[in-house]
């Protein structure tokens, strides 16, 4: 079943308020929303609780969405965030806040569902139990899109880049050295089995062994793919695993 929103829409333009407050009414997903031009007015309904979803400009007087975000931060139970803007240059500082999504003026409606689908699924999985997951900005036919670490099944080295691989069978590209990544990630459960392959030990559905050659499997979208694990890594995969299990 869809989750039920309670979402709240901040923009000091009108126009956009009115627009983004009719079409989030036409999603089954958002059960009430709200609408306010006022970053301050915004602050005040987050403080009294029981808004899920906002969608903060990025751009207003006084109080703007950034400020409001960095608000959040301090909420016991903040509410997910959708960033609205007519730029980019903000995007970092957007998946600096864990922003659920990014989107540009004008909205279109599909775009928009899509940050509902991904706030619904973050709602679905309970964000109290990925506390400390991260968000990686990602480009996407010249749109920055947000992807959930916990969702990355494995990452591979190419060139300068990594390729994510998502457990929905997408992929996106991210210039970070592999190496870099998986020092990082170690403590989220991601494990380097290969020099150019890093696996999220959550997503492992086996662990093959033949002719003392390891390799293990991870799901992609509809697909199971295997991937060799070097033979100096292999001890080291199988005692955390182990661990894992006990």
């Amino acid at each position: 079943m869809p989750a039920s929103l309670h979402a709240l829409v901040v923009d000091d333009e009108q126009p956009v308020l009115d627009e983004l407050v009719w079409l989030l009414q036409r999603d089954d997903r958002i059960a009430s929303v709200r609408g306010t031009h006022s970053g301050t007015d915004a602050l005040r309904l987050l403080e009294q609780g029981g808004i899920d979803l906002v969608f903060l400009d990025v751009a207003m007087p006084g109080l703007s969405g950034l400020d409001i975000a960095r608000l959040l931060g301090h909420f016991r139970a903040a509410p997910q965030i959708v960033f609205v803007t007519a730029h980019e240059a903000h995007a970092v500082e957007a998946f600096e806040m864990n922003a659920v999504d990014y989107l540009l003026k004008p909205i279109r409606e599909e775009r928009l569902r899509e940050s509902v689908r991904r706030a619904s699924a973050g709602a679905d999985t309970d964000r109290g139990t990925s506390a400390g997951d991260e968000q990686i900005a990602v480009e996407l036919g010249g749109v920055t899109r947000f992807v959930s670490r916990a969702s990355v099944a494995h990452a591979e080295a190419q060139g300068d880049y990594v390729r994510l691989h998502v457990a929905d069978g997408s992929s996106h590209l991210v210039r970070t050295p592999l190496g870099t990544l998986a020092d990082e990630w170690a403590d989220a459960g991601f494990v380097r089995i290969h020099r150019s392959i890093v696996v999220n030990l959550a997503h492992v559905r086996e662990v093959r062994v033949q002719a003392g050659r390891c390799s293990v499997v991870v799901q992609s979208g509809t697909e199971l793919v295997e991937l060799q694990v070097a033979r100096r890594h292999t001890r080291a995969l199988r005692d955390l695993i182990h661990e894992r299990a006990l």
